[in-house]
């Protein structure tokens, strides 16, 4: 998985999942050539390597040791770790959205790995316990129906979201949308807590963490709910209650399309040529975990913009890790924490092969980027909790 050998990085991750799938284990050598793994040999996996064009070497079995001993050494930042079984994945997406709105749908279609689409309804009524690993599309969760009032209040696909939304929540028996959308956040709060993995790109992640910062608070003004906000909110957030954030100001204003502090869009000072964002160095035999996390065949990687582009470093809790950041820029990009029994990965950014995606915008064609650093983030995320057995140092 190293740069220079593999022709296809993101469907080598399908491969591996492909290969979990037949109740078959797998070595992932962290930190060796890019992180590699390590396949059973049998025929029918070579054939599947050379029918998706996924590059693959063949070793023997004194070569295989050998690898294996170096891996050990305690003078070498690696380590072996087994992944056990295929888990479920699960998308949270809204019904009717293409595999090309969302970028972790697209890489996963684009790497053949199988998942379930679920919305408001199956959350509500307890689906997430069937599935392992939970994305969050690029929801609002605060029922301000993605701050894209002041751009778009009289464009057809706007009005048409609002009153599905607003139609879905009354049918699910809630008065408003954003206390759907809270009860929706709740339940995947209980979801995490009771050992469940979740990972959330741009405004998924600050919205989530945001709904969860306002229960009982009516943030929401008139446009969006048919009602005023309640006086002073601000003063009235709960930080307690949130995964990742702190401290942050939120935006009152319903014209301006950001939701809080948190995210960095509007206050970088970087231009598109050299924004890019760092993977951080893990003792790889002490903390696999985010050792997982940062798997990938370059530790610099170029940045993307989107609702949430980036995260406020100072308003980041001090349990959460930063997995990847724009140091000079004071942001993060990439984070990751533990909540109760179970895991949380934010990823800033819409697209990570479209630098500045915009609503109507056409999809990326990922076979144009079967390398791309910035969307193999994405998969080591998926198969994190194909190792959730081993126990942890992190």
């Amino acid at each position: 998985m190293d740069a220079e050998s593999q022709t296809n990085h993101l469907k080598a991750y399908g491969i591996t999942y492909w290969v979990l799938e037949k109740q078959l284990k797998v070595k992932w050598l962290l930190n060796y050539r890019g992180g590699s793994f390590l396949l059973p040999d049998r025929d029918d996996i070579r054939l599947e390597c050379k029918v998706r064009g996924v590059s693959f070497e063949l070793l023997s079995d004194s070569k295989t040791e050998q690898i294996l001993e170096e891996i050990s050494s305690p003078s070498q930042n690696m380590d072996a770790v087994v992944l056990e079984k295929a888990p479920k994945i699960a998308v949270y997406t809204p019904y009717g959205k293409q595999p090309w709105d969302d970028a972790v749908t697209m890489v996963l279609t684009y790497a053949e790995i199988p998942y379930d689409t679920v919305y408001d309804e199956e959350v509500l009524n307890d689906g997430l316990v069937a599935y392992d690993w939970l994305h969050l599309h690029h929801e609002d969760f605060t029922g301000q129906f993605g701050k894209f009032y002041g751009a778009y209040k009289t464009a057809a696909w706007y009005i048409q979201e609002k009153k599905d939304a607003e139609a879905l929540a009354k049918k699910l028996g809630y008065e408003k949308v954003s206390q759907e959308k809270l009860a929706v956040a709740l339940k995947i709060r209980d979801y995490v807590i009771g050992g469940g993995f979740m990972f959330a790109m741009c405004s998924a992640a600050d919205s989530f963490d945001i709904a969860l910062a306002a229960e009982g608070v009516d943030i929401c003004e008139p446009m969006f709910d048919g009602d005023g906000s309640d006086p002073n909110y601000q003063s009235k957030i709960d930080y307690s209650k949130t995964f990742a954030f702190t401290n942050f100001t939120l935006e009152r204003d319903p014209n301006v399309y950001e939701f809080s502090s948190i995210d960095m869009t509007q206050k970088r000072m970087i231009s598109r040529t050299v924004d890019y964002f760092s993977l951080m160095d893990f003792s790889a035999k002490w903390d696999p975990i985010p050792t997982m996390l940062c798997q990938d065949h370059t530790a610099l990687i170029k940045g993307f913009m989107g609702q949430t582009t980036s995260f406020a470093r100072d308003e980041i809790k001090s349990n959460v890790l930063i997995l990847g950041e724009n140091k000079s820029n004071g942001e993060a990009k990439y984070i990751h924490g533990i909540k109760g029994k179970g895991f949380f990965t934010f990823y800033g950014g819409h697209d990570p092969e479209d630098y500045r995606h915009r609503v109507g915008d056409s999809k990326t064609e990922l076979d144009l980027h079967p390398n791309s650093p910035g969307y193999r983030l994405i998969l080591n995320n998926v198969l994190f909790p194909a190792a959730r057995k081993k126990k942890h140092k992190t």
